[in-house]
């Protein structure tokens, strides 16, 4: 349940977080955000409506320029047929239509229409167009790329300058290199930009993945966990309840006060396993109550309930003896532990023994927090049967003693000796 908590709490902190975000963001700007999100959604899903746009605005430019006679107040050769301006004005246009798919295709397509244009000195201002291009090859290729197209486009400047010279060739060469720079720059810097949204976003993606297996997990080990408890409790006090049933029938006939003490011992047995079944239950009720302080997760018997336990397999019929070297100074998990390995232990000797089977506990407990406890029994039987059969009794005292790093053994006592024995180990306590 800690670990559920932890990962309520660190969702209700990252929603906390986001709230406190969103409210110190000014309107304008969420107002900017929704714009910018619900346009990149369109242009995700229709590229070609924003390529067909964009590339028709700057064909619509081009043809204005040459109709309108703007390109006669740049150009260096006023002299060339008409027919030559508008090829070169749709030539270094058109292309761009698939700037964003094949950008370096572009580029290549465009380059003839470029010399052209230097080498006549029509010097259209639609060859700026490429400076496009290249912010796309920034942004979407590798950066080796930018080599060659930088040299691509300053190739027919270089021409132009040397045919139709105007002054130094540093006045046509410099810009263009600048300009270059710049796409280049602004290419990198949204690329940069990009790639790190979608890194937080990919991160975002992750965590969630991973918070749902932490809860998943929390989930199955509380599971394990409640599995665990059941078994012990309603196991235990079948056991005892089923041996005093037994007991008291047998003795209805010879003897009705040992029946009506066997009756009472059932319903002392059944009170007490039904209360712990109940402060168990709890914990699958605390989602209908999110506001309401916990209550007490689990039943959390101690050492000091031993003699309780004891008492009650005594009343079952079945002969137990103890014996305890040192004074016990466990924490509550360890004692929780020990509690539930021996209660385990008589309730398959319980189960799995004949009559006149008699009992034996020895427990040792040593300096911080080491203790060891041994379980032993005189029948023909075996509790083995319960884990043949797929029970969860010794795999339950086995992940318990994990826990603490402990060991645990259970086997048939070594011959000549008849019986059963359990024997745990815990070692001392580790602060970390």
């Amino acid at each position: 349940m800690d670990l559920v908590d932890n990962v309520d709490q660190a969702q209700a902190d990252q929603a906390d977080r986001v709230t406190q975000e969103r409210a110190t963001t000014e309107p304008l700007t969420q107002h900017i955000q929704r714009i910018s999100r619900r346009v990149r959604a369109f242009d995700h899903r229709h590229p070609l409506v924003w390529d067909m746009h964009l590339t028709g605005f700057w064909v619509t430019a081009a043809l204005i320029d040459y109709y309108g006679g703007g390109w006669l107040n740049v150009a260096r050769d006023r002299d060339n047929p008409g027919w030559l301006i508008l090829t070169l004005s749709l030539g270094l246009s058109v292309p761009l239509l698939q700037r964003r798919t094949h950008p370096r295709a572009v580029l290549l397509a465009i380059a003839p229409f470029a010399l052209v244009n230097a080498w006549t000195g029509a010097a259209l201002q639609a060859v700026l167009l490429q400076l496009l291009v290249v912010f796309h090859i920034a942004l979407r290729r590798p950066s080796r790329n930018l080599w060659w197209a930088a040299a691509l486009i300053t190739t027919p400047i270089a021409v132009m300058a040397a045919r139709h010279p105007q002054g130094s060739p540093d006045r046509d060469i410099v810009p263009v290199l600048m300009s270059i720079a710049v796409a280049t720059a602004i290419g990198i810097t949204v690329r940069t930009r990009r790639e790190h949204t979608e890194a937080l976003e990919d991160r975002a993606r992750r965590l969630e993945i991973e918070r749902d297996q932490q809860a998943q997990i929390a989930t199955a080990a509380e599971r394990a966990r409640i599995a665990r408890e059941m078994h012990d409790i309603i196991g235990h006090n079948l056991s005892v309840i089923t041996g005093l049933a037994d007991g008291g029938q047998y003795a209805a006939a010879k003897s009705p006060e040992r029946a009506a003490q066997a009756l009472q011992a059932i319903g002392t047995t059944s009170r007490q396993a039904l209360g712990e079944l109940r402060r168990l239950l709890d914990v699958l009720r605390e989602d209908n109550h999110p506001h309401t302080p916990h209550p007490e997760l689990t039943p959390q018997p101690t050492l000091t309930d031993l003699d309780q336990l004891i008492n009650g397999v005594r009343a079952a019929g079945l002969p137990v003896t103890t014996t305890i070297h040192g004074t016990p100074s466990l924490p509550p998990g360890r004692q929780l532990t020990v509690y539930r390995v021996i209660q385990e232990a008589l309730t398959n000797t319980l189960k799995h023994t004949g009559p006149g089977t008699t009992a034996a506990i020895e427990l040792s407990y040593e300096k911080k927090g080491a203790v060891t406890a041994t379980v032993t029994d005189t029948g023909s039987g075996g509790p083995g049967a319960a884990q043949s059969t797929g029970g969860r009794g010794l795999p339950g005292m086995h992940e318990r003693t994990a826990l603490y790093g402990g060991t645990l053994e259970a086997g048939p006592r070594p011959h000549p000796e008849q019986g059963w024995r359990v024997h745990l180990h815990l070692p001392e306590e580790t602060h970390q």
